[in-house]
């Protein structure tokens, strides 16, 4: 037993420090539940699909806003801009209150966050269990961009994209 528990651990460490050098979009994930804003940052969500229109957020199973969703939950999914690390870290720590210094408004039901790089409304589709994460199938309602750079998030550290 302590073979596999020891190969699981080696692979669980090598994989992590491989998705370290992945670059990944950083976005806050909103809805507005029991009379009051929610979020949590992410960096692992995707375009799904065009036709319909579909984005794939996945959440920690232990987070908090995964326990406010449902299907049919809006889900704000607000594409950082690259001044905005803050916002990240923020929305990344455990407690915190989140939304009392942050301007933001309700749209499409769910907290956009003011100056991001791109705004997705979304309605939670369907979720599906993967591992120690939830996957939330999301049907797109809305969507707006600006032409601020996206934050990023590559070993450990945010920074921006910078064409070639």
């Amino acid at each position: 037993m302590e073979a596999v528990e020891t190969v699981t651990g080696v692979l669980e460490d090598d994989f992590r420090a491989a998705m370290r050098h992945v670059a990944s979009p950083v976005a806050v994930v909103t809805t507005y539940a029991e009379d009051r804003p929610h979020g949590s940052t992410v960096s692992a969500f995707m375009s799904l699909s065009m036709r319909p229109p579909m984005l794939l957020v996945s959440l920690d199973n232990r987070s908090a806003l995964l326990t406010l969703l449902s299907v049919g939950s809006p889900l704000g999914v607000n594409i950082l801009a690259s001044g905005q690390s803050e916002l990240a870290a923020l929305f990344a720590t455990r407690g915190a209150d989140r939304f009392s210094a942050v301007p933001w408004t309700l749209r499409d039901g769910s907290p956009a966050l003011d100056d991001t790089h791109a705004w997705v409304a979304t309605r939670i589709g369907s979720l599906v269990p993967a591992g120690d994460h939830t996957l939330l199938l999301a049907d797109v309602i809305g969507a707006a961009h600006d032409t601020r750079e996206p934050l990023v998030y590559h070993q450990r550290a945010y920074g921006t994209h910078l064409p070639q």
